[in-house]
């Protein structure tokens, strides 16, 4: 897709009620789909209600047909207008109610009082409605006539898996990851999966080997990823790398937040990539997107979010100001431009592991310290080596090394071929028996199943506020 194309999936999937189950999301994988084609097979995937998944169970599958509020003046609003004016997850209700007896179900943004806002209640059934303070300000006394008309009931949860296979090398996965669930909010998060979209397009169509399988993954936030890795569990040892992205267009610099791990290859090369492209690097921390399921104790991947603007930092977050008229083109198109691009390094750079990494391996004997025979000969191959040697660790690439070092990469190469040729140290994906090294990560799975031993973890009874809820 150009920058027009982008534009041209995101105005067909605008009006799309889509919330973590339903109609909404099975027709947005279904224009993904149409995106994908001649790149990738979107395969979609079903797992029906009640279904376990790590701590969770896969709750009802919800769907909304229409929802109005009438008042003494005529109609207040009309979710065939505006999606957001719905709860999501709403119950269905036909009820007539005084103004007192309605405030409590009414949603809004004081602070933004043109605003509808994004508001839900995935895990605990209630009713609600979502309107502009500036409405609410203006609703006279009287009774109101308030009709949702929902289906909340068995189903399935849906989500979206694509591969782009390897040309060249190992069978170890790059793993990319959208959340598709937010309905009628372009940034968050029709930018994300536009973003995701055209960057498989673009890598598919690249000359260069692929070294890595390319998986894509369009999920509902949260109950998404959680579903999707309690059912990959024997996969994720091979993702060596992975990018949730979010928000990927509204106009400021980009944003990377590092692994729970902080120094895997991922978060080394997107560190170098905000430094040359004039982007930020944040910490960790346990609350955001699909990256704090991903990096979840128990399963610790390299996987790090891309985004632009941080979520909940922007007044339109979460709000109907958050229209396809808040997405820069030309953000966009950069962000794809990084997604490109650290997938292509990091397939490209060269990495290496030790074959002898308890304590400093005897050089001198192997020709590779001093002046005593042997290639190495000068205090600078001698660095380098010591260098390769210290952070062959897998995750540092040549020009990680390189940075830190601060010797040239041509240098570094040299010792590697040596250490190489000494049988020190081995390409990444080659160990001495030609097998894929140890992961890092264990895989931890708790004794029960039951969603309902969370016991109260909803933080409101209403979510959609800062940060995807739960």
């Amino acid at each position: 897709m150009t920058a027009h194309a982008m534009r041209r999936f995101m105005e067909e999937a605008f009006p799309l009620c889509r919330s973590i189950t339903g109609d909404g999301v099975r027709a947005t994988l279904d224009l993904i789909a149409e995106e994908l084609k001649g790149v990738a097979e979107l395969e979609r995937h079903e797992v029906p209600t009640g279904s376990p998944v790590l701590d969770w169970t896969v709750p009802k599958e919800w769907n909304l047909r229409r929802a109005t509020l009438d008042g003494p003046d005529g109609r207040v609003l009309d979710s065939d207008d505006c999606n957001l004016h719905v709860l999501s997850y709403s119950t269905p209700v036909d009820l007539e109610l005084t103004l007192d007896e309605l405030r409590p179900h009414l949603f809004t943004v004081p602070d933004q009082p043109d605003a509808v806002p994004y508001r839900t209640s995935y895990y605990r059934e209630a009713w609600g409605l979502c309107l502009s303070h500036n409405t609410l300000e203006s609703l006279p006394d009287g009774t109101y006539q308030v009709k949702i008309d929902t289906t909340l009931a068995p189903g399935h949860l849906s989500y979206g898996e694509a591969v782009l296979p390897a040309t060249d090398g190992d069978a170890d996965e790059i793993l990319l990851t959208t959340h598709i669930c937010h309905p009628s909010m372009a940034n968050d998060n029709l930018s994300g999966i536009a973003a995701v979209t055209e960057a498989a397009r673009r890598l598919s169509a690249r000359v260069e080997p692929r070294r890595h399988r390319l998986r894509l993954l369009f999920l509902p936030g949260a109950i998404g990823s959680i579903t999707w890795l309690e059912r990959n569990r024997a996969r994720v040892g091979a993702i060596r790398a992975g990018l949730v992205v979010a928000g990927a267009g509204d106009p400021a610099p980009a944003t990377y937040k590092r692994s729970r791990r902080a120094n895997t290859g991922i978060d080394l090369l997107m560190s170098r990539l905000m430094t040359e492209r004039g982007g930020s690097v944040i910490d960790y921390y346990p609350y955001g997107y699909d990256e704090r399921q991903f990096c979840s104790p128990g399963f610790n991947l390299p996987v790090g979010r891309l985004s632009r603007s941080i979520h909940g930092t922007y007044p339109e977050y979460h709000t109907s100001a958050d229209n396809l008229d808040f997405v820069d083109d030309t953000t966009l198109e950069d962000t794809v431009s990084l997604i490109v691009e650290a997938v292509t390094r990091f397939g490209s750079e060269p990495r290496y592991r030790s074959l002898a990494p308890h304590g400093e391996p005897q050089l001198g004997r192997r020709g590779l310290y001093g002046a005593v025979g042997g290639a190495i000969t000068t205090k600078s191959d001698e660095m380098a080596v010591l260098w390769m040697l210290a952070y062959s660790d897998g995750e540092h690439a040549l020009p990680d090394i390189a940075a830190m070092s601060g010797i040239e990469v041509e240098s570094l190469q040299s010792a590697a071929d040596a250490l190489v040729g000494a049988d020190l140290l081995a390409p990444m994906s080659v160990t001495r028996s030609g097998q894929q090294p140890p992961r890092a990560a264990g895989i931890y799975r708790p004794a029960g199943h039951s969603q309902a031993a969370r016991g109260g973890r909803w933080v409101t009874s209403v979510g959609g506020g800062v940060g995807p809820a739960q």
